[in-house]
């Protein structure tokens, strides 16, 4: 298989006058075990408010802060087996009535579950947010043959690539499996197409063209735009 920020600038943290910090000195008062998890510098701001009233949140917040520092290696595998952990597979009638809905990471966390997509989308941010270059990550739209590679059942479905380098066999994320193998060993995925924030793919491989910009893929798109309101930038 071929496969804006909200955080003040310095000045403002060193005076404390910023609306965000104080709302986030007041949520801290009520907790010291938050003001251990959370990264205040790193972590949506979005997330760090609701984090007081919510262990999930709380828990993701932590899971990133805890492995910042990790070698990529280690990131990848704390966020792949967090969020194949930590949220329940449903699909988006039952999650948002609706029969199409990409959720932020956000979203997926404060619901609990969420489908493919909102997996590897909430693994995309997770590890942008821990340091993990864009250009080495895709969101990859393939057919996964149920059952195996021998098996003639198939269905849409979407994982995360991870290109150790531009032209290496990239890691695949998945829900449907526990742990992370590399795409020559997943024969049973046929890739369609990726993409990132920098664009939409012709292909898989880390070489390939580019076929547009992200505008291309309105659902995407649409992502990107409440992601950021969230405070990912």
């Amino acid at each position: 298989m071929q496969f804006p920020s909200l955080s003040p600038s310095a000045k403002q943290r060193r005076s404390g006058l910023t609306p965000a910090r104080s709302l986030l000195c007041a949520l801290l008062c009520f907790t010291m075990l938050l003001a251990a998890a959370i990264d205040g510098a790193r972590l949506p701001a979005r997330v760090q408010a609701a984090a007081a009233g919510s262990n999930a949140l709380r828990d993701w917040a932590k899971m990133l802060d805890d492995n910042r520092q990790q070698t990529t290696d280690i990131k990848l595998i704390k966020v792949n087996e967090f969020f194949n952990r930590r949220i329940a597979f449903a699909d988006d009638l039952a999650v948002w009535g609706k029969s199409d809905f990409w959720a932020t990471p956000f979203e997926t966390m404060t619901k609990g579950k969420g489908d493919c997509e909102d997996f590897v989308i909430a693994k995309y941010f997770s590890l942008l947010d821990m340091n993990v270059p864009d250009v080495q990550l895709r969101l990859i739209y393939v057919r996964a043959r149920l059952g195996g590679p021998s098996s003639s059942l198939q269905q849409a479905h979407m994982v995360l690539a991870y290109y150790p380098t531009p032209d290496a066999d990239p890691m695949i994320l998945d829900n449907l499996i526990t742990d992370i193998r590399p795409a020559a060993r997943r024969a049973d995925l046929t890739p369609v197409f990726s993409f990132n924030r920098l664009g939409v793919f012709a292909g898989a491989a880390a070489g390939a063209p580019a076929a547009g910009g992200t505008e291309r893929l309105s659902a995407w798109q649409d992502l990107l735009l409440r992601a950021r309101r969230e405070g990912f930038d």
